[in-house]
């Protein structure tokens, strides 16, 4: 939600009598001079107060004095305690001292406070900051660093670990070295963690900027081999120079998420994952080869997203960019019906982009990208998706019986209008009947 929403609800706790400060990436992002994506606030009201003055708020963590009003968070300060199972702390104790909120907290860079009366205030945002754990420090020389005991403060959320990697990534900042340390001492635990919040810290990773980094941090953490160990495999496992002069199939990765900008979350997944079938398909003969490595790709894509809890419809897009990413070697001879088949699978934005990256970060010869490109762009929807010369109903009225037959009759009569060798359903018909008999010959 907007800053005008923050400062209104900010004004009417102010009047009330209660402390009331912008906290948290809002704070961050101001100081770094980004637009935050929204505001979070922190007050000495607490959860029955804050009901009282919102009636309308919504409660989203009762037990740790969090409320939601008109979409911004507005949390009581508190000190938590105690935790129990790598996230949730056994014991949550209301403060009123905003400096026992902010010490709570994962990372010095989102400990800061401003107090939203100075948003207005000339001069830089830094300056009106209340910083009581170095974050601003932190900011201007590109450290992410733990607050307090980093050990302590990955042990109370595990996941916090995957947290540092993504801020390191988006912002092109450091891992203080206490922090990563306890980083690669502590790996392990994310494998507690449940898996849709892994999830969503990978696809932050992977979308917000910096995804190579993201990756080559995971994999300096040792936190890469602990949730996606299949792409782990992939470092080592070399390719043919000939066509991937880069390197080996990791290296040929990084450099193709290193050209992500601003990906939808199932194009960055179908990147990362292209190659995975690769390690399990090497082997050597006049050169290496990956033979079947597509296949065996799409099915580690589909074990990988399905156990990280990806919605079906997700999962399908990317194991759709995997199993294709290697027509596009073809498209220049493929028959008018299979490039048009191709052409009008779902998102073949997606597709043409995974194609241009891969080239980009090997062989760098474009030339199958820009006839697909410039063929998907010239050809209208209605070309590709024409309405049928033919269907089901048409082959039972002219006598054939339904069944296993029917899906290839069809099929023929599309490519045969795909490629305009017929017009009318008439010539549809006929074609069937030269192809596959009249009516009576089949069983």
């Amino acid at each position: 939600m907007g800053v005008s929403t923050a400062i209104r609800i900010a004004e009417r706790l102010r009047t009330r009598g209660f402390q009331t400060w912008l906290v948290g990436g809002c704070v961050r992002d101001l100081v770094l001079g980004r637009d935050p994506k929204d505001y979070d606030i922190a007050t000495d009201a607490q959860p029955d107060q804050l009901k009282e003055i919102f009636p309308g708020a919504h409660l989203v963590g009762a037990q740790f004095g969090v409320v939601l009003v008109d979409g911004v968070e507005v949390a009581t300060f508190r000190s938590d305690h105690s935790y129990q199972d790598g996230r949730h702390p056994r014991q949550v104790v209301f403060e009123a001292d905003a400096r026992q909120d902010v010490l709570r907290r994962d990372f010095t860079i989102n400990a800061l406070l401003l107090d939203p009366d100075r948003l207005a205030a000339a001069g830089p945002v830094a300056d009106h900051v209340v910083d009581y754990v170095g974050g601003l420090d932190d900011l201007r020389n590109g450290i992410i660093r733990a607050i307090g005991d980093p050990e302590q403060r990955f042990a109370e959320d595990h996941l916090r670990m995957l947290r540092a990697v993504r801020f390191a990534a988006r912002f092109g900042f450091e891992i203080d070295p206490a922090t990563m340390s306890a980083i690669q001492k502590l790996h392990a635990n994310i494998r507690r963690v449940s898996a849709e919040r892994i999830r969503d810290e990978l696809v932050r990773i992977l979308t917000e900027g910096g995804a190579r980094r993201g990756f080559e941090l995971l994999d300096a953490t040792g936190l890469l081999a602990d949730i996606l160990p299949e792409i782990a495999r992939m470092k080592g496992v070399q390719q043919p120079p000939q066509y991937h002069p880069e390197g080996d199939v990791w290296t040929h990765t990084l450099i193709m998420l290193d050209g992500l900008r601003s990906p939808s979350p199932t194009l960055a997944l179908g990147v990362l994952l292209h190659d995975v079938g690769k390690p399990g398909t090497f082997r050597i003969a006049d050169r290496i080869r990956f033979d079947g490595h597509v296949e065996l790709g799409e099915k580690i894509a589909r074990d990988i997203l399905t156990r990280l809890k990806f919605p079906n419809a997700d999962i399908d897009q990317v194991v759709a960019l995997v199993a294709n990413h290697m027509r596009f070697k073809h498209v220049p001879e493929m028959r008018d019906s299979t490039f048009k088949r191709m052409l009008r699978m779902d998102r073949f934005e997606e597709h043409l982009e995974l194609h241009r990256l891969d080239c980009a970060s090997s062989h760098k010869n474009f030339d199958n990208y820009e006839f697909a490109k410039a063929k998907f762009e010239a050809t209208p929807p209605e070309v590709l998706r024409p309405a049928r010369l033919l269907t089901g109903d048409d082959l039972i009225a002219a006598g054939y019986r339904p069944g296993p037959e029917f899906s290839r009759m069809l099929e023929a009569a599309e490519d045969a209008q795909l490629e305009s060798k017929i017009h009318s359903k008439a010539q549809a018909l006929e074609l069937v009947q030269a192809a596959f008999g009249p009516p009576d010959r089949l069983p």
